[in-house]
């Protein structure tokens, strides 16, 4: 058990406004920047990955530059939709059905990473069929991609203050506003970490180094795998949603663990139907 004197300011909140602009009445968040920024640096890395025929097998990419700027109105509906939509069903259902309202209230946050990727999926397989492109193959450039807005926006809720961690004595804990004088673990760092930068580190290996493209579903395998580890790891440490808690009358298992072990199955799958398919005689 920490006590209240090991919990003492081990590191003060930064004091970054989660406004980055205010234009007349309109407040533009660090946090809906986030969403913007990411789409269109994974929209241009994506780009890269297309125009670079030695990343794929036999020198042919699998889409064109202009697929991927014509999907870029598909990802962000479905990065947006998918998000909210699963934070609603996910998260604090009760609170949306008695206020329909709050359901458009999206720059008050209220995001679920799980339910953004399930309508990206969705929109990756209807654009991919439209396309006749293969979507293993999209899956795999947008997942080498996205993680920049996981870094992005973990960032972001670290600026909100949101989503913190657990009571912590560690040198880097930080006591967020509002939780004075405990220190906790700054949470969303850890994930912005894990999630975005080591995640992205490896996949841009996998790819540039040894040519993961080539078998399609490899990379997406591999980022579906990593971020389900990284985001189990994390809500170890991580304080649960409040509206949600913990599940099952534990004091560890929480919904982001439980959403993160059907990806992990997924993933692992995805990888091991990638080589088994790459084995085959041509």
């Amino acid at each position: 058990m920490i006590s209240v004197a090991e919990t003492l300011a081990v590191m003060p909140f930064p004091a970054i406004d989660p406004i980055a602009i205010s234009i007349g009445p309109v407040d533009i968040r660090w946090y809906g920047l986030a969403y913007v920024v990411s789409i269109l640096v994974g929209w241009w890395y994506a780009r890269k990955i297309a125009s670079t025929p030695r990343l794929w097998a036999n020198d042919k990419p699998a889409m064109t530059v202009v697929d991927l700027d014509d999907f870029l109105l598909w990802a962000a509906i479905g990065i947006v939709l998918g998000g909210r939509i699963g934070f609603i069903l996910f998260y604090d259902l009760p609170l949306y059905l008695a206020d329909p309202t709050l359901i458009f209230e999206i720059w008050k946050g209220g995001m679920s990473f799980h339910g953004g990727i399930t309508g990206t999926t969705i929109a990756m397989i209807l654009f991919a069929r439209k396309r006749g492109i293969s979507m293993w193959s999209l899956f795999d450039v947008i997942a080498t991609v996205c993680v920049t807005g996981l870094f992005l926006v973990r960032i972001a809720n670290f600026i909100n203050g949101e989503l913190y961690g657990g009571l912590s004595d560690l040198p880097w804990a930080v006591v967020f506003p509002g939780q004075e004088p405990f220190a906790r673990h700054p949470s969303q760092l850890y994930e912005a970490g894990l999630e975005g930068l080591l995640t992205g580190i490896v996949l841009a290996i996998v790819v540039f180094r040894f040519g993961a493209l080539k078998r399609p579903g490899l990379v997406a395998g591999t980022f579906v795998s990593l971020y389900a580890i990284s985001r189990i790891a994390v809500e170890f440490v991580r304080v649960p949603d409040v509206q949600v808690g913990y599940l099952l009358g534990t004091d560890w298992l929480t919904m982001g663990m439980v959403l993160s072990v059907p990806m992990l199955l997924l993933g692992l799958w995805a990888i091991w139907r990638a080589n088994r398919l790459a084995a085959r005689p041509a």
